[in-house]
């Protein structure tokens, strides 16, 4: 694993800090009615994509998740200002502005969406993977679902291939608890997610997710394996969403004292004690850096208030139709 430093620690709060205020503005410009449609957020799960993003090559490596998708692209190396002007269905968004909030996609930086359909990424994880295995490329692909995911069929059909192919690809289960808003232990007999690699003997095991150091060192592992021809590893990333499922969720199967327990635990909160312990960082410095996350925060709003909504020619130019589509007949039968 590459080494933790001192420098890490300072991007790690820097990065989760402004991810965390990019998504804090969402909420606030979502109630003005400036984003619309469905809005998930990332609050309090941070340290996923931080420690993934230590482990990763993002030079080659790709990623690929479920609508809770907005601060991963950025991570990837996407323009933040881009990805607010497509929530905010600009033209200068990620894809125009006709993907929106659910739909955040990055060829160029090989992030991979951004996807509705609940589990619809999993198979797509196993078949990017197995395009790089196809290719004698030694990419690996990190497919991030949720735990309401984990139930879908189609999670165990590519579980079974993934492991058949040997395929390069670490699921990862964003387990925050309450998929859209019923407990894990509601919807199975077991909560130990992680088990069932098992019964496909995947490599698996359980990750203390609020924890970036954590989440580094099992992603660091899991993708060596991947990277050397050891195949697919099966993390259960423990975690917590401190807001609702989405904007709408009116959040009653849980109380705010539960809330408040894992907020004591906050992945930020935890690397900015860390980096004043060991004095990496002075209070002043950090105050710094909340200020330029701030300003880059704001600059973000700035160029997608700024920005024109697509001409409705844009909407029409992605759509087409070919006359000689070779299994349709426009002849009468």
């Amino acid at each position: 694993m590459k080494k933790i430093t001192k420098a890490t620690y300072l991007k790690w709060y820097e990065d989760m800090l402004f991810w965390r205020k990019f998504e804090d503005k969402l909420a606030q410009v979502y109630i003005q009615q400036k984003v619309r449609g469905f809005l998930h957020l990332y609050n309090g799960q941070e340290a996923i994509l931080a420690g993934t993003l230590h482990a990763m090559d993002t030079d080659k490596d790709r990623l690929i998740t479920a609508y809770r998708n907005h601060v991963q692209p950025i991570g990837m190396g996407v323009d933040p200002k881009r990805v607010m002007a497509e929530l905010y269905g600009k033209g200068t968004g990620t894809s125009q502005g006709l993907g929106g909030s659910m739909h955040i996609f990055s060829k160029e930086h090989r992030f991979y969406g951004g996807h509705g359909i609940v589990g619809g990424q999993i198979p797509l994880g196993a078949g990017l993977a197995f395009a790089d295995q196809y290719h004698e490329r030694d990419n690996v692909t990190i497919t991030y679902f949720g735990d309401g995911a984990a139930r879908q069929g189609s999670l165990h059909e590519t579980f079974n291939l993934a492991m058949l192919w040997n395929l390069p690809v670490v699921f990862c289960v964003e387990n925050n608890g309450y998929a859209m808003g019923t407990s894990v232990a509601r919807t199975a007999n077991h909560t130990d997610i992680w088990k069932l690699g098992l019964g496909y003997e995947m490599p698996c095991g359980p990750v203390d997710a609020m924890n970036p150091v954590k989440v580094a060192e099992a992603m660091s592992e899991a993708i060596e394996r991947a990277r050397t021809g050891g195949g697919p590893t099966f993390l259960e990333l423990k975690t917590y969403r401190y807001r609702g499922h989405s904007m709408s969720d009116a959040q009653k199967y849980r109380t705010k004292d539960e809330v408040a327990e894992y907020q004591k635990i906050d992945p930020i909160t935890q690397v900015k004690e860390i980096i004043l312990d060991k004095k990496y960082a002075t209070e002043d410095e950090v105050k710094e850096i909340d200020q330029r996350v701030k300003d880059l925060v704001k600059e973000c709003e700035e160029f997608a208030e700024n920005s024109d909504f697509p001409e409705k020619n844009v909407m029409y130019d992605v759509v087409y139709e070919q006359e000689d589509y070779p299994f349709l007949s426009h002849k009468p039968v």
